[in-house]
């Protein structure tokens, strides 16, 4: 092809049905229009709606852009901020003289379909940092001059800005050639963003929809959805009485009595597997000094999300991260090779702020308990250790009914601390215990002090959730001068793996409430039988049974209460206890109680105790 041939010069030129179907190219495996010209020399694929991951962003961002526009042609005086493509769909925010509700939504949609079949072409041109500033000011849109200030402070000259019909905005794209390629749109929820994240700027308002190739595919997400609404974390949490938020603790949650239960069910999971494999658990501070967290790195990279106090004239922080806590436990006494691998376990509490925009049910909180281990090793051993930690996580997922879980290997961020030759064995050495595994490389996504392995499940709704971490540091064990003391009675420097396997136990709960839709198994079930007794003369025998439960180590309760037997069997099961029991004469008179096992039905009538081995928590 000819210099500055562009992407539909060479869509055309392999065929016109192929310059027809193209909405896109990939250049040198980065998605652009079709109109830029192509450098020379480069790798170039072009795009069609076959290839659902890359047609998908270019097609979506359009549809923000024609949103917006939608937007724009019912409340005239709206500022429209930030628009992108996102997982599953888009959303742009606008800043608007009175509230958007769904209630607006059809009349939303409806004008985005006129848009849409109107094939308009979205074209780019290019302008001054000083003509796009005059021209988003003369058009009265606050956030766009916002954006172009702020590239202008990057070194920008010029930027591109798009136009489809009438709207313009400014943007780097890329989009699809006319609106005619943006697949159906359904606008799904409304909710407020501060302008770029910050509770010092205004609230805007932010529109989520998504858009897929076709109806079909539409729909079929659409149905998703609706299975995550009723599997809601948030809501399933309320019901079984497992947790709750408070305004006098935006984002710290309460946890109940039957929330406990369950916690510490995942907890002992962990434990036994620890148990099993020598690490020895320690507790560190909460609060410590600002110094430490200097020295340790995280005051560069962390400090905007942290906490902080005063103790007796002198700055304090409290924990976001568990790890200078455990540096200083090493560190506590002089440490011998024999000790090596020595592996540090802590259910440690941490603190990070995070805006209010940003949380959501246990998924996103203030306060949470890491199931944090660090394990200080000799270079030789990072790859054991590492294929060691592997194997836990994998033990632990299938435990809780994880099955679909894929590694993700993450390298150097462009913001890291340490050498380079640090970088280039930390990586080399978890290439190695990854070797015979499938795992993809996440490039750039690395913690700041060291490269490490992602570990990401994949639920009954098909969402990936990315959970447990193995993470290798050669940085931190320079800051703190950690040393140990060599076979040649020389002092050697360890590597730390910071380990955690469920992330944190109360996003994993989160997990595994909408995995399960909080049925349980029976063993982390918080209430594993309910005895119901049918009239008030067999309460008696009822609550002997609740006694004969609780001293075989079974959660037992007994419900007692005046309502029908078929509606506290209703509640049982809307509960999700695993196992009824039904006391009534017969069962009164044989010491026996009849049984309904969820997923199982009517197991019919058996001994008190044969119940109790049926229902005992594992462990």
């Amino acid at each position: 092809m000819a210099d500055g041939a562009t992407g539909h010069d060479i869509a055309a030129a392999i065929g016109p049905g192929l310059a027809k179907a193209a909405v896109a190219v990939l250049v040198d495996g980065g998605i652009q229009d079709m109109a830029l010209p192509v450098p020379d020399g480069a790798s170039v694929s072009v795009v069609t709606p076959k290839q659902e991951d890359d047609y998908l962003y270019p097609m979506r961002h359009s549809a923000a852009h024609v949103m917006a526009e939608a937007v724009l042609s019912i409340i005239p005086e709206a500022k429209f901020g930030f628009g992108p493509p996102i997982e599953d769909g888009f959303y742009y925010d606008f800043e608007l003289p009175r509230p958007l509700t769904e209630d607006d939504f059809p009349a939303i949609e409806a004008e985005i379909n006129r848009i849409v079949k109107a094939k308009a072409p979205f074209q780019r041109s290019v302008m001054s940092i000083d003509e796009a500033r005059a021209f988003f000011t003369d058009l009265d849109q606050p956030y766009k001059v916002d954006q172009v200030d702020e590239l202008a402070c990057q070194g920008e000259t010029e930027v591109s800005i798009y136009r489809q019909r009438e709207f313009v905005d400014l943007c780097r794209g890329p989009h699809v050639q006319d609106t005619g390629r943006i697949g159906p749109v359904k606008l799904l929820s409304v909710a407020g963003a501060y302008w770029r994240g910050s509770e010092k700027n205004p609230m805007l308002t932010r529109v989520y929809a998504t858009a897929f190739r076709n109806r079909t595919e539409l729909d079929a997400h659409l149905e998703r959805l609706e299975e995550a609404k009723k599997r809601d974390h948030r809501r399933i949490g309320r019901e079984l009485e497992l947790f709750y938020f408070d305004e006098a603790g935006p984002g710290f949650p309460f946890f109940l009595p039957k929330g406990m239960v369950v916690v510490n069910g995942i907890q002992k999971a962990i434990r036994a597997e620890l148990d099993a494999m020598d690490y020895d658990e320690i507790k560190t501070p909460t609060i410590l000094s600002e110094t430490l967290w200097h020295q340790s790195g995280h005051w560069d990279h962390y400090k905007d999300n942290m906490y902080f106090t005063e103790v007796d004239g002198q700055g304090f922080a409290v924990k976001p991260m568990n790890c200078p806590g455990a540096c200083l436990v090493f560190r506590s006494r002089r440490r011998s090779y024999r000790e090596l691998p020595l592996r540090l376990a802590e259910f440690g509490h941490v603190h990070r702020h995070e805006l209010s925009g940003v949380l959501h049910g246990l998924f996103r909180v203030r306060a949470f308990t890491q199931d944090d281990a660090h394990v200080f090793c000799r270079v030789d051993q990072i790859q054991e250790e590492v294929q060691k930690i592997i194997d836990l996580t994998d033990r632990f997922y299938a435990r809780f009914g994880f099955e679909n879980v894929s590694l993700h290997l993450a390298t150097r961020p462009e913001k890291a601390a340490g050498t380079d030759e640090m970088w280039e064995a930390g990586e080399s050495a978890l290439r190695n215990a990854l070797e015979g595994r499938e795992y993809s490389i996440k490039e750039g996504d690395g913690a700041f002090y060291g490269p490490k392995i992602d570990f990401q499940v994949t639920d009954v709704m098909g969402r990936a959730w990315q959970l447990g971490t193995c993470q290798l540091d050669f940085f931190m064990p320079e800051q703190f001068n950690l040393h140990y003391t060599s076979a040649d009675d020389v002092e050697e420097r360890p590597v730390i793996l910071h380990r955690a396997i469920s992330g944190s136990i109360e996003r994993f709960l989160g997990i595994l409430i909408e995995h399960t839709g909080g049925d349980f198994p029976v063993w982390l079930a918080p209430v594993q039988v309910r005895v119901l007794p049918i009239a008030d003369r067999h309460a008696d025998a009822a609550s002997a049974a609740v006694d004969v439960l609780k001293a075989a180590g079974v959660r037992a309760e007994l419900d007692a209460r005046s309502e029908s037997v078929g509606r506290r069997i209703r509640d049982g099961e809307l509960q999700k206890v695993p196992f009824l029991a039904i006391i009534g004469d017969r069962e009164a008179e044989a010491g026996e109680v009849s049984v309904r096992a969820r997923h199982r039905g009517d197991l019919g009538a058996q001994p008190v105790a044969d119940l109790a081995a049926h229902a005992a928590p594992e462990g």
